[in-house]
């Protein structure tokens, strides 16, 4: 029993990797060689976010899922291997040589068919979804990309919704930078407004987990 959330020292969080976390060869591959890419590769999200949203494919039973900020392809892939035979990601990334990163990847693990790569600004792949299939047409999206757009992307991401669906959002603690006032960075301050924006929102379900960043999930109602 516990009030709070424990803290997790180097030595829980081993544990909890060792005991709670199956992350396939092909992903632990893909995972060390984006940490071997320099100054971005803080980008890459953790095996335990990675299993996280598999499982929410799982349990949601999505079969359409959009991803905004794929990177090298570690999250996409961490859904896909979760996804039946007939489903699909629509993955969104502005950068055609991060992700080329990962395509080898998604080909060996047989899911290469399940990832649709969109290369261009994040809202206007949204609104080129909107304009080909409508609303309610997707069960699950995933937002981590260029924070001052959160807003937007959230804003799409539930008219692309089925009702019922779910949207996760990460890097929402943003390194606990969020509560520290004298922090205006402009990634600060668009994460704090987005908190604020869908804390107030009646249209969904809400619960922010600290997994990796803190992942706020939100269900259409």
């Amino acid at each position: 029993m516990s009030v709070r959330t424990i803290q997790l020292d180097d030595s829980v969080y081993d544990y909890m990797l060792r005991v709670g976390t199956r992350e396939p060869d092909i992903l632990r591959r893909l995972r060390a060689e984006t940490a071997g890419l320099g100054k971005y590769a803080y980008m890459q999200i953790s095996p335990e976010l990675g299993q996280f949203l598999g499982l929410m494919v799982e349990l949601t039973g999505a079969r359409r899922v959009i991803e905004v900020g794929t990177f090298t392809g570690y999250s996409a892939l961490a859904m896909a291997l979760h996804l039946p035979a007939d489903g699909r990601i629509v993955a969104c990334d502005i950068s055609k040589e991060w992700t080329e990163v990962g395509r080898p990847y998604w080909r060996e693990a047989g899911a290469d068919d399940r990832i649709d790569l969109r290369i261009g600004p994040g809202v206007e792949t949204l609104d080129a979804l909107i304009a080909e299939e409508g609303a309610g047409a997707y069960d699950l999206v995933f937002i981590d990309a260029d924070k001052d757009r959160y807003i937007d992307y959230f804003e799409k991401a539930l008219m692309l919704l089925r009702t019922g669906g779910l949207i996760a959002i990460d890097n929402v603690l943003w390194s606990g930078r969020v509560v520290d006032e004298t922090d205006q960075e402009a990634g600060t301050v668009a994460i704090r407004a987005f908190n604020d924006h869908v804390a107030k929102d009646e249209r969904v379900t809400l619960s922010l987990v600290p997994i990796g960043d803190g992942l706020t999930l939100a269900r259409k109602r």
